[in-house]
């Protein structure tokens, strides 16, 4: 079985592809990565030698490199895009429309092509749906909402992979998962930046009061999400991954319990206002459909936070070396803090 891997060199797409090797011995990877500023090849080199893996530097933006690469694969796994919020608000949105939407149609493009694939797998989001009510929980079938430029180019890749089913009869599916955490994750998303910022004795910056809800997901049961969706799940079908914490969780109380890691108190906190404008205030997704393939996290939020607390404590080097210049000139223009 040969796959073709988008963005494996980022956050998931690597834990996706490390976990391909360890289950299947008779596979081959291509990972096509662009490597933008969170596309990192250190994220595998613990593979990069692994006579089943191959790497290719490249935009999926490029039909014909795409197309070229498309002919012999199996099954694609669609992880490239653009995916930081606050980047697509206060910055330039317009990455986000270009891989997102753009990026996505030249791989459908490609796929239909090939008259043998089994799969094309889209990498989704929650954030899809909206801004959620207390106790609501979000269906497949449900109107899409993008309410940042980000989401709103998720929803539209989404769009694109549903027209060529009904369209083109390609073989697709669509999962959208909830927030992911674990290693390997580039230090501006809140859970890796806090625990680094707290390991460097910095404060951590909390968007407002803290109150928003998240359902978090470690990176793993991600990953075995996706594996079960490959191996049983329906063409044509979209399925929710998440977590489903129970009671929810606040933005807050994640900070606490890193706090707690970190041997720091609440003065470590920096609350922050205003600077993701129309801040959705809850997600949440109903996982009932792909639980009945089988699946369930394995994963608690307070383990996950320590293998990933513990995980970033020993990498010291991974992130430090992605804290760059570049890095500090985005936090203290967006963030109005230093480093």
């Amino acid at each position: 079985m040969k796959y073709l891997i988008t963005g494996g060199a980022g956050f998931i797409g690597s834990n996706f592809i490390r976990i391909l090797l360890r289950e299947n011995e008779d596979i081959k990877i291509v990972n096509l990565d662009k490597l933008t500023y969170s596309g990192n090849l250190e994220n595998l080199k613990d593979v990069e030698n692994d006579l089943r893996y191959t790497f290719i530097h490249g935009d999926i933006c490029n039909y014909e490199l795409v197309s070229k690469i498309m002919k012999d694969v199996d099954i694609v796994v669609n992880f490239a895009a653009d995916t930081h919020v606050d980047r697509s608000i206060n910055f330039d949105g317009a990455p986000f429309i270009l891989t997102d939407v753009y990026g996505t149609y030249i791989l459908l493009r490609a796929a239909k092509e090939n008259k043998n694939l089994k799969r094309f797998h889209q990498i989704s989001t929650d954030e899809v749906y909206g801004d959620l009510p207390q106790g609501y929980f979000a269906k497949e079938d449900d109107k899409l909402s993008g309410n940042s430029p980000y989401s709103a180019s998720k929803a539209g890749a989404d769009l694109q992979v549903m027209a060529f089913y009904r369209t083109y009869n390609l073989p697709v599916t669509i999962s959208r998962c909830t927030n992911n955490y674990g290693p390997y994750q580039y230090p501006e998303k809140l859970i890796p930046l806090f625990i680094t910022n707290l390991l460097e004795d910095k404060k951590v910056p909390l968007y407002d009061n803290g109150t928003q809800i998240r359902d978090w997901l470690y990176v793993d049961d991600h990953c075995k999400a996706i594996l079960t969706i490959l191996e049983k799940g329906k063409i044509g079908e979209i399925y929710n991954i998440g977590a489903n914490q129970t009671p929810e969780i606040t933005n807050l109380e994640i900070t606490k319990i890193l706090l707690k890691y970190a041997g720091k108190d609440e003065s470590y906190i920096k609350y922050v206002y205003g600077l993701r404008p129309g801040h959705d205030q809850r997600y949440a997704v109903d996982t009932s459909k792909i639980r009945k393939l089988g699946w369930k996290p394995e994963v608690d939020i307070n383990t996950g936070l320590k293998l990933t607390f513990d995980w970033y404590k020993k990498n010291t080097n991974w992130w430090k070396a992605l804290k760059n210049e570049e890095f500090k000139k985005f936090y203290k223009k967006h963030y109005k803090m230093e480093d």
